[in-house]
């Protein structure tokens, strides 16, 4: 199902100017947007596939966003937790109903629900993936191709055939009265044992990506948790953002970077269930919708395996 949106956003047409302080940064997205605004926009079409995978596609060129499909029972959305002993498991006869081609593969943290289907997508794709050092170091641990990994940090401007990606530091979500997340942790380093566990993949800092792809800039999300010095004032068209996290905090996302028109909600689903079924919601797409309506910008939800064209 195809869910049309084009000629809804007419591009960017701002840089992103006081996002970051870099001077080359700043500077190499205002070239993008003075591109952008030079050349007519593409139509940009998303695809979700369930968590925060993402398909972006503009002709040719395609992106992705923490292909995760194989989907396991975990127990993360049940009131007891996510049992940390749960087995990793990847599938590859999954993976290929969907996945065909990337250029470029966006890894935003570590955990079990973004990382295990990298290796197998980058080894069928040959995309570059990008991720900071721990990430790379689960991926290497996993057997991903090493010689596709780009390591980053927060600050790059790497331009890529057909689009560029911009990365920005980032935090993961945490709640309740001790403020904490599922399984903290880094690997820097030497590369670890193979991770067996789902507590084995952890979160080893989290990464946010601007991706400008057919006159259309995406900033993606992978949690609710954002960095408001990195993204202070920042301009794009489009936000992928998740629900959860502190009270307030999407509020506070939309009120430090620039308006945006659409937030396309990820993030939303209870992933112990099917990806060739209907998404399940557990329990925080109603708060995203009511901050996003409050700031003014378009709320777009699609359903597994539906896309949206912008």
């Amino acid at each position: 199902m195809t869910l049309s949106r084009r000629g809804v956003l007419a591009g960017a047409t701002a840089t992103v100017a006081g996002a970051v302080g870099v001077a080359g940064l700043r500077n190499a997205a205002a070239a993008d947007n003075q591109q952008a605004v030079e050349s007519p926009r593409e139509p940009v079409k998303f695809t979700w596939w369930g968590n925060h995978s993402w398909e972006i596609r503009c002709g040719k060129y395609v992106v992705l966003t923490d292909p995760w499909l194989t989907r396991f029972k975990t127990g993360t959305y049940e009131p007891e937790g996510a049992d940390p002993t749960t087995r990793l498991v990847s599938k590859p006869e999954v993976i290929d109903r969907y996945v065909s081609t990337a250029d470029a593969i966006l890894v935003h943290h570590g955990h079990y629900d973004h990382l295990p289907d990298v290796p197998y997508v980058a080894r069928k794709t040959k995309a570059t993936v990008l991720g900071n050092e721990t990430h790379l170091n689960l991926l290497r641990a996993l057997r991903a191709p090493a010689d596709q990994l780009s390591q980053v940090t927060g600050g790059e401007y790497l331009p890529f055939k057909g689009f560029t990606v911009e990365v920005f530091r980032s935090l993961h979500s945490c709640g309740g009265e001790r403020h904490q997340f599922a399984f903290p942790g880094t690997r820097p380093g030497a590369v670890p044992q193979r991770p067996r566990t789902i507590a084995d993949l952890v979160e080893g800092g989290t990464l946010a990506y601007v991706i400008t792809i057919g006159g259309l800039r995406i900033l993606s999300l992978s949690t609710a948790g954002f960095d408001p010095h990195a993204l202070r004032d920042l301009q794009v068209d489009v936000v992928l953002a998740a629900p959860g996290g502190e009270p307030g905090v999407t509020d506070r996302l939309l009120q430090t970077i620039k308006p945006v028109k659409t937030v396309i909600a990820t993030h939303w689903d209870n992933f112990d269930y099917p990806l060739d079924k209907p998404a399940v919601d557990w329990g925080g797409l109603d708060k995203l919708r009511a901050s996003v309506a409050a700031a003014g910008s378009s709320f777009v939800k699609v359903d597994h395996l539906e896309s949206i064209v912008l």
